[in-house]
């Protein structure tokens, strides 16, 4: 039997947020892939031409291992678990991948949220692998 290290506030407070901002993903993908045509046609004309890009079928399947496995490593994360840090790891491949695609075929007027994803997974990564190594996760 492992003993498992007690974790500082700060390890609830970034796994709440983290699951706070994973949900957000999930519901953005949930929105994009359940959007009607009447739906699209309520937005504002800027939003409306976001929902008619055609994605390639990868693309949303990444969009979708990326956001779910991400909420779904938070909860591992919260619950102590070491496997939080391989369901990062695959969430944060697919949404690197899947951003990067973004960053390099459609125009953005806005590169801000990407990249800010991109960071975001890359911290969640080394974040959960630094609670292994301290003994927070087993």
């Amino acid at each position: 039997m492992s003993i498992k290290k007690k974790p500082s506030p700060k390890f609830y407070i970034i796994g709440v947020l983290a699951l706070i901002w994973n949900l957000m993903g999930v519901g953005a993908y949930l929105i994009q892939a359940f959007m009607t045509e009447e739906m699209i046609a309520t937005l504002p004309k800027e939003q409306q031409a976001e929902f008619l890009v055609e994605y390639p079928a990868w693309y949303t399947a990444l969009f979708a291992i990326a956001v779910f496995g991400g909420g779904l490593a938070c909860i591992l994360l919260l619950a102590r678990k070491k496997i939080a840090y391989y369901f990062f790891l695959m969430s944060g491949i697919c949404a690197i991948a899947q951003q990067g695609y973004l960053l390099a075929t459609v125009t953005l007027s806005n590169v801000v949220m990407p990249i800010m994803i991109i960071i975001f997974c890359i911290f969640l990564i080394w974040y959960s692998k630094r609670c292994i190594t301290e003994g927070i996760l087993n």
